[in-house]
């Protein structure tokens, strides 16, 4: 046996759809897991890596080993409400926001409505692996809700922030309200009467929330998730993945998914590292 850093990021939910004056909550970021110590023995293990919600839909796990990463709750719409994921969905306008899973993410933020038709309106921000997703701001001059913030790592050998939920949506009616900007680490920006910016690729960032006015507007896709596998060099043999050194280290990382083959190419048990 021998002991490697994984880290497991699943795909973000996508961002809520606009519908008439309605707006659209911000995808929650994708399930974040992290262990410095994971064991492993000699065997091929699959390694999934879930691909982003679209519009209004939670994202897919991602899996490696023992450990699932729970995609992203999908930001709310119209009279549906935002889901549970591995961070939670901002609540579109009229709507509640969604609990995250512990361990994994932060729940969304809650939505603003004015009610009158003539104001502003703003959907809440995805919840991000490291901060809760902020509520609209709840007044006729402030914003919809901005995305959570992920968290920072150093598996690859430098500090990388993943899963930052996405942004929720703004109608604006008078002159002073703006949508929710996306969480640092890959959330997608919402969008003002438009639609949503889609979470970047490979980070697990929930997808922005769409504006109101078009029922045509979409909520921007999660971005999809990642695994990365770290370990001493030399201790044992492994291939699968994009393979890079970082110092002593071998890193592993699954942009999609795979098998990671563990092999001792010495013939003896693994020393735990």
């Amino acid at each position: 046996m021998a002991n490697v850093k994984v880290l497991v990021i699943a795909g973000g939910g996508g961002g809520g759809t606009g519908d008439g004056d309605r707006t659209g909550g911000g995808g929650g970021a994708g399930g974040f897991q992290y262990d410095a110590a994971f064991t492993i023995t000699s065997q091929a293990y699959t390694v999934t890596v879930g691909g982003g919600g679209a519009a209004s839909t939670a994202g897919n796990d991602s899996i490696f080993g023992s450990k699932t990463s729970t995609g992203g709750g999908g930001g709310g719409k119209s009279g549906v409400e935002a889901t549970v994921g591995g961070s939670g969905g901002g609540a579109w306008h009229g709507g509640a926001a969604a609990a995250g899973t512990v361990g994994q993410g932060n729940a969304g933020g809650a939505g603003f409505n004015s009610g009158n038709a003539s104001l502003n309106f703003g959907g809440g921000g995805g919840g991000g692996a490291g901060a809760v997703g902020v509520a609209a701001a709840s007044s006729q001059s402030g914003s919809a809700g901005a995305g959570g913030a992920g968290t920072a790592n150093s598996i690859t050998g430098s500090s990388v922030t993943r899963a930052g939920g996405g942004g929720g949506g703004a109608q604006k009616n008078t002159t002073s309200y703006t949508p929710g900007a996306g969480g640092v680490g890959g959330g997608g920006g919402g969008a003002e009467s438009g639609t949503g910016t889609a979470g970047t690729a490979n980070t697990g960032g929930g997808g922005g929330g769409a504006g109101g006015i078009n029922a045509g507007y979409l909520g921007g896709a999660g971005g999809s998730g990642v695994v990365i596998i770290s370990y001493v060099t030399g201790v044992f043999s492994a291939t699968g993945g994009t393979i890079t050194t970082d110092g002593a280290n071998t890193v592993h990382t699954f942009n999609s998914s795979g098998t990671f083959t563990v092999t001792n190419s010495n013939g003896f048990f693994f020393m735990s590292l």
